[in-house]
């Protein structure tokens, strides 16, 4: 995170004595990126973290994927994977099934009404997108509420859980990192603040408000599932870990490392006379791949401009985009709607459906909202993405005949 917080009762000096009313010492964790040499935060907790008491292995949901072959589009229709489920009986975490994935990121999507079992993510940070529904998010570091349109980021091996909150279910676009995400490089200043140009700045951000202390209804052990590194597909396993007592016991905290929230909706788009290609639209990034998403704005003012997308050839990368709201102009005529994923890969030139090309002349704004995923490693698709694959989509930009062969 670009910049320092404080929350709870913390020491004048960092790695010395912090005690409690009782006269207890509290245990200091560093919980630190890349050794000891990147972002960190401390926490102090009135038991031991590391004590657990027990260890069993967790059975993640099914993360096999299968390579995008023969190469072609495609458009995924994420709703129909909970039609007919009941939220009720699932939760954010457990829940997740996954669409797409390769080496560097895994993209999921869930729609729960349960709250989820305390959980860490050991492998990589999370980067949960909240379609609708609200949610409370809490964590060893404090509460935070999601809102529709919410960015949620958790860095790697917070302990958490999901509770959806109100009348409708928490539907939740989920990417999870084999690295750190964080907002882009050229965003920040070389201490780290966001700078002028950035399409949004620290203001826009909210911390966790905390501390989270575990009372008496949470006496005794507690069991938290873990994500970590193993042998199973993706090289990941599932462990849970059982505590003697409940992990929310931080006191206090501070430093520059913790979970934050951020609206789609406060991110200031980039726009100019003619069309601006994808990276202005950039929100965060992570190893080998970056998050862009569009929003509502005033598109190209060129007398002589065409507002949607050029044709263009992904050379380097496989394009992801999550279709959240609004009325995207370059799709209509294909199929894709609220709840939408398309999948532009590497090796493909893709742009406009028929026709939009030419409607576009003229328009001045496009309301329009979407998540985008780029990544620099090809995807395969998981169980959730063949179980709701639209299978025509391919063949839209020649009037949907089907292949030669059908």
């Amino acid at each position: 995170m670009p910049y320092y917080r404080r929350a709870g009762d913390v020491p004048a000096k960092r790695h010395t004595q912090h005690r409690g009313p009782d006269g207890g010492l509290y245990y200091e964790e560093l919980m630190g990126e890349e050794g000891f040499s990147s972002d960190s935060s401390l926490l102090y907790h009135r038991a031991i973290p590391s004590a657990i008491t027990g260890s069993r292995p967790w059975e993640l949901p099914d993360l096999a994927t299968v390579a995008n072959h023969p190469l072609k589009p495609r458009h995924l229709k994420l709703p129909a994977l909970f039609e007919g489920a009941d939220p009720a009986v699932t939760d954010a975490v457990t829940g997740r099934r996954l669409v797409l994935g390769n080496e560097d990121v895994r993209i999921g999507y869930v729609v729960a009404g349960a709250a989820s079992p305390l959980y860490r993510n050991g492998v990589g940070d999370e980067c949960v997108y909240v379609e609708s529904g609200t949610a409370r998010l809490e964590t060893v570091f404090g509460v935070l509420d999601a809102r529709p349109g919410d960015y949620l980021v958790i860095p790697r091996a917070t302990t958490h859980r999901w509770v959806p909150t109100g009348d409708a279910p928490l539907r939740a676009y989920c990417i999870e990192a084999n690295s750190h995400i964080a907002p882009p490089a050229r965003y920040l200043s070389r201490y780290g603040q966001l700078l002028e140009h950035a399409p949004y700045c620290e203001r826009d951000l909210r911390g966790p408000e905390g501390p989270l202390l575990a009372e008496e209804e949470h006496a005794g052990e507690a069991e938290v599932l873990v994500k970590h590194r193993g042998p199973g597909p993706g090289g990941l396993a599932g462990s849970v870990l059982t505590y003697p007592t409940h992990p929310f016991d931080v006191v206090g905290w501070d430093g520059c490392l913790y979970p934050y929230a951020f609206s789609i909706h406060d991110f200031e788009p980039l726009t100019g006379r003619v069309h601006q290609p994808p990276p202005v639209h950039q929100v965060f990034e992570g190893h080998n791949f970056v998050i862009c998403n569009f929003v509502p704005r005033k598109v190209d003012y060129h007398p002589l401009s065409i507002p949607v997308p050029y044709y263009h050839s992904n050379v380097d990368s496989d394009e992801v985009m999550f279709y959240c709201g609004g009325d995207y102009e370059a799709r209509k005529g294909s199929g894709i709607g609220q709840g939408s994923v398309s999948l532009h890969p590497g090796g493909h030139a893709h742009g406009p459906q028929p026709g939009a090309y030419e409607r576009s002349i003229g328009v001045d704004f496009f309301d329009e909202l979407a998540v985008m995923v780029d990544t620099f490693r090809p995807l395969g698709l998981g169980e959730g993405g063949t179980a709701c694959e639209d299978q025509g989509y391919a063949w839209t930009w020649a009037g949907g005949h089907g292949p030669l062969e059908a």
